[in-house]
C-alpha cells in the first residue's frame, strides 16, 4: 500500500512538470457573486468593437501577451512607476493598446460588484467577446483567475515570443507554457486579423543576414509590394501592413493561405511552414471547414487561458487593473 502511495506521488510530481496549465478555474465562477457580470462584459463589447473591429486583435493579443509571462494574471496591465519597470514597458509590449477599453470594463463590473470580478478574468472574457463581435469563434472561459502583485519589464522581455524566432525558439516557448505544436499552429492563427508595423519585419525586406539581402523564404513578388507600397525605407517604424492582406478585419483561414505562399509576414509565422509536422497541420486546416478551426482554435485558446493561473487566496482582487491594492 506504501508503495502504492509513493508510485502515486511520483506520477503526480512528473505530470505536474510536464505542464504548465492548470485547470483551477471553473465555468460560472461568478454566477453566485456577480450573476450580471459576464452579460454586462458581452455588451458592452458588443456595442463598441464592432464600431472599431481592429480592437479585436488588439485585445486578443493582449490576452496573449499576458498568459505568457507569469500566467494569465493582468500582470500585464500595471503601470511602470519611477522606481519599477512592469510588463507595459518591455518592448514587446509598448505596441499593446486596449488598456482604456479595458479600464472601462472593469468600472462597469466595479460598480455593479466592488472588488469580485478579477482585471485576468476581464482580459480573458473581452478578449473571446471581441473575437465573437466580428464573426470569430465563441470558446468557453472558466474564470475565477486571481490577479497578480508582480509586473516586470525583464521578463515580458524574456518570456514572450518574438517575430524573429525560428520553429526551434517557437517550440521551446510554447512548450515552457503547457502548449503542443497543434496549439501553436492554431494559435498563430489569431494573426488572421493582425496587423503589424514594419520594423517588427523590415530586416527580412533589407537586410536578414547583414549584407542588405531579403529573406529567401519570403515569396519575392510579395518582399517587394511590400517594399514599393509598405515598408518603403527600413527604419519605417509607423506604417501599419495587414497581416491577413485582403481579409484581416475577417476570422478566416487566408493567414494559413498565405503561409503556403510563403507570405508569412513574420520570421515566426513563415516558420510554421518549415517543420513538416506544423505545415501538414496548416494543410489540413486549410482543406477543412471553417468550423473545424474554429473549434480547434478554441479549445487551445481555453487551454492559453489556463496558464499558470492563480486561484483561492493567491494574488488579489485589483480594484483598478492599473495598480496593486495598496
Amino acid at each position: 500500500m506504501r508503495n502504492m502511495s509513493v508510485t502515486c506521488i511520483l506520477m503526480c510530481v512528473v505530470l505536474s512538470s510536464l505542464s504548465c496549465v492548470k485547470s483551477d478555474l471553473e465555468l460560472g465562477f461568478y454566477d453566485k457573486s456577480c450573476p450580471t457580470a459576464e452579460k454586462m462584459i458581452f455588451d458592452y463589447v458588443k456595442q463598441h468593437v464592432p464600431n472599431a473591429p481592429s480592437l479585436a486583435a488588439a485585445l486578443l493579443r493582449m490576452h496573449f501577451h499576458d498568459c505568457f509571462v507569469r500566467g494569465c494574471d493582468g500582470s500585464v496591465l500595471i503601470n511602470s512607476t519611477r522606481k519599477h519597470q512592469a510588463e507595459k514597458s518591455a518592448l514587446p509590449n509598448q505596441s499593446l493598446r486596449g488598456f482604456d477599453f479595458l479600464d472601462r470594463v472593469k468600472s462597469l463590473v466595479e460598480a455593479e460588484c466592488p472588488g469580485v470580478v478579477s482585471c485576468a478574468d476581464i482580459i480573458a472574457l473581452v478578449a473571446r467577446d471581441s473575437v465573437v463581435a466580428i464573426g470569430g469563434p465563441y470558446w468557453n472561459v472558466p474564470t475565477g483567475r486571481r490577479d497578480g502583485l508582480i509586473s516586470r519589464s525583464s521578463e515580458a522581455s524574456k518570456e514572450l515570443p518574438a517575430p524573429t524566432f525560428d520553429f526551434t525558439a517557437l517550440r521551446s516557448s510554447f512548450s515552457s507554457k503547457g502548449l503542443n505544436l497543434k496549439d501553436l499552429v492554431v494559435l498563430s492563427g489569431a494573426h488572421t486579423v493582425g496587423v503589424s508595423h514594419c520594423q517588427s519585419f523590415s530586416n527580412r525586406l533589407y537586410n536578414f543576414t547583414g549584407k542588405g539581402d531579403e529573406d529567401p523564404s519570403l515569396d519575392s513578388f510579395y518582399a517587394a509590394s511590400l517594399r514599393k507600397n509598405k515598408c518603403k525605407t527600413p527604419k519605417d517604424t509607423t506604417t501599419i501592413v495587414e497581416m491577413d492582406p485582403g481579409s484581416f478585419r475577417t476570422f478566416d483561414l487566408g493567414y494559413y493561405r498565405h503561409l503556403l505562399q510563403r507570405r508569412g509576414l513574420f520570421r515566426s509565422d513563415a516558420a510554421l511552414a518549415t517543420d513538416a509536422a506544423t505545415k501538414s497541420a496548416i494543410i489540413q486546416l486549410v482543406n477543412s471547414p471553417l468550423e473545424v478551426f474554429f473549434k480547434e482554435f478554441g479549445l487551445s485558446m481555453e487551454k492559453m487561458g489556463s496558464i499558470e493561473v492563480k486561484t483561492g487566496s493567491t494574488g488579489e482582487i485589483r480594484k483598478n487593473c492599473a495598480v496593486v491594492n495598496v
